[in-house]
Order: structure tokens, then C-alpha cells, then sequence
């Protein structure tokens, strides 16, 4: 399997640090944010953008992760018993921008199962979305807010991220299947 890195570690920081920029800008501060990551990459990705903006605003942000697999519309075609991890929100969605966390944004699913965990919480002020990366062939009118890098892809390629809490390494690669 031929595997072309796209994005170094040096370059998924960039892309985070401009994120995180957008968000506060966007936003007009973060009095109101909260940060929720998909598992699995979309919670070191979420960690780092709630990093940077701490460190830019110095501001505590809440931080929760979300496990989707109970929302997903292909439940049964994942597994018979699927495993499902901790979903961990500490704090309420009620009136927040929230922004929601992702690695790869592909078909949308994923996301729409998220907006319907969150949803489940209570109802935000808003939910934005940020991805690192948008790779296309989206299945429902789902767009991000907040995007690392575009990159057009096939159907037979696959976008692997990579976090350095999770893999060992930080990058984003492309790989035929």
C-alpha cells in the first residue's frame, strides 16, 4: 500500500493554530465556546485547539468527548455488539456554541450522528463544525465551519490522521485501498 504523507506534523499544527484563530474570531471571544471531540482523533484534535485557544485567550474552555456509535445509521452493518466507548461531557450543551471536533469530514454520517448525540444533551445556542481535514463526497448537505485543508479525493483512496496521544506520530496521510 502506497502511503503519501500530505501533511507533516509541523503542517497539522499550523492548520490547528489557524483553526483555533478562526474560532475565536468567529465567535467574537470564547465566553460561550465548549469544545466536543468525535472519538476517536476528533478528541486530540479538540485537545489542541482548546490548548491554543487557552493559550491565546487564557481561558479555561470545557472540553468533552463524544462517542457517536449509539447514533450511527449503520449501526447494524458495524457490528452485532457494537463496543461503545465513554462519552464524557461534563457540562451542559444548553445555549453554547459548541464546536464540534473531527478529523476527516467524508459522507457527513459521522457528523450527523454527532449532532444527534449533542442534540440528545440539550439544545445549543449553535454548533460549528471543525475538521482538519474535507476530502469531499458528502452523502448529506453537511459542511464544515472550520476546515484544515481540503484535499479532493477518490473513492479508492483512504485519509488516515494521525495524533501523537493516539499513534505515536502526527500526520495526515493518503493511502490507495
Amino acid at each position: 500500500m502506497l502511503e503519501t504523507i500530505l501533511l507533516d506534523e509541523m503542517a497539522v499544527e499550523r492548520a490547528l493554530k489557524r483553526i483555533s484563530h478562526e474560532i475565536i474570531e468567529r465567535n467574537k471571544g470564547v465566553d460561550n465556546l465548549v469544545l466536543i471531540g468525535v472519538r476517536t482523533r476528533g478528541v486530540p484534535m479538540a485537545e489542541k485547539i482548546r490548548s491554543n485557544i487557552n493559550l491565546l485567550e487564557n481561558a479555561d474552555i470545557p472540553f468533552g468527548k463524544l462517542d457517536i456509535k449509539m447514533y450511527r445509521d449503520d449501526l447494524t452493518e458495524v457490528s452485532e455488539m457494537p463496543i461503545v466507548s465513554d462519552t464524557n461531557i461534563p457540562f451542559s450543551v444548553q445555549g453554547k456554541d459548541v464546536i464540534l471536533c473531527d478529523d476527516v469530514l467524508f459522507t457527513g454520517r459521522t457528523v450527523r450522528a454527532a449532532i444527534e448525540a449533542i442534540m440528545s444533551l440539550g439544545r445549543p445556542k449553535s454548533i460549528q463544525l471543525a475538521v482538519l481535514i474535507d476530502r469531499g463526497h458528502r452523502e448529506l448537505p453537511i459542511r464544515a465551519d472550520y476546515v484544515g485543508k481540503n484535499i479532493p479525493t477518490s473513492l479508492n483512496e483512504v485519509v488516515s490522521v494521525k495524533f501523537m496521544d493516539v499513534d505515536g506520530v502526527q500526520n495526515v496521510a493518503l493511502n490507495k485501498k
